[in-house]
């Protein structure tokens, strides 16, 4: 069941796993996709291993708070302006993001906890081992990337896919474009069972549907620029995991955060996509505990 809380000025949605004096592992969730994308029975695992496992809405999505901004985001622009090499306004930046995760620990008087990011969480989470390392125990940064410019880049027809919504809210056209999205995105070694992920995608859209969110979070994405120079900086244990298979954030983006953080490991998982196959659970589960306890050494 979700609570709430106030972090860095903003309401976030969030819920727990596990003993209150267990050291905390905090998951954050990627573009555009809601704390619920953690599996419950992977948080479960997690706080078995002996974790207070905290998940929580992004700003922007989920049951979080909602920012308004006056003039829509326009990602094409965007994309347009990035490319030129010009600046880009946006409505919030990654940092802001990774602030509100700080927030999120200083309201549960959190000392300092184990950060797990997925995709843009993971970008987030970097941010934080980086700049805040007095709140920082360990990392765990799965499919992400460092913006290096020199890496492979997303194709053109994933692009597309990707930033193409909608026309409306209509709960049909959202699931096709769903499922349609997970065919070119998901682990091709470790497919869904069709069922269970058509009620994931209308149980998330349920809960909550936020396009002009998913845009806002993209545009702190875009803005983010080359984060090599921030990894150099993190001290603490890291696990970086990647799928070979993944077309989204090509695999290239795992093996750079891997190499620009001191004694980073680094996990390649043939057949996995950009998703979180639920046959890979247990794997992943191993990784994050076996990279946690390195802090205690």
């Amino acid at each position: 069941m979700e609570k709430y809380l106030m972090a860095n000025g903003l309401r976030l949605a969030y819920d727990e796993f596990g003993k209150s004096n267990d050291p905390a592992i905090v998951l954050i969730m990627g573009l555009g996709t809601q704390m619920v994308a953690w599996p419950e029975p992977f948080c479960i695992a997690l706080a078995e291993r002996g974790y207070r496992v905290i998940r929580f809405d992004n700003r922007d999505i989920g049951l979080s708070q909602k920012i308004e901004v006056k003039k829509d985001v326009n990602i094409l622009k965007l994309l347009f302006r990035k490319r030129i090499g010009l600046s880009l306004r946006v409505p919030y930046t990654l940092r802001d993001m990774a602030a509100d995760t700080i927030g999120l620990l200083d309201h549960l008087e959190i000392d300092a906890a184990h950060w797990v990011g997925a995709s843009m969480g993971g970008m987030i989470a970097q941010i934080l081992a980086a700049e805040y390392p007095q709140r920082s125990l360990s990392l765990t940064s799965i499919m992400s990337t460092t913006g290096n410019p020199e890496l492979p880049q997303t194709n053109w027809r994933v692009s597309k896919q990707l930033i193409s919504r909608p026309s409306n809210n209509d709960e049909t056209a959202y699931l096709k474009h769903s499922l349609e999205t997970w065919k070119v995105i998901g682990s091709p070694d470790y497919p869904p069972n069709q069922d269970e992920l058509t009620d994931r995608i209308l149980s998330a859209v349920r809960r909550s549907y936020y396009p002009k969110g998913y845009k806002n979070q993209m545009a702190a994405i875009l803005e983010g620029g080359d984060r090599r120079g921030l990894l150099r900086k993190i001290s603490v244990p890291t696990m970086v995991i990647h799928g070979k298979a993944d077309v989204l954030v090509p695999v290239e983006g795992g093996i750079d955060t891997a190499a620009n953080i001191k004694d980073a490991k680094l996990e390649l998982i043939e057949g996995m996509g950009h998703d979180l196959p639920k046959q890979l659970l247990p794997k992943f589960i191993d990784l994050i505990s076996a990279n946690a306890q390195l802090a205690n050494n």
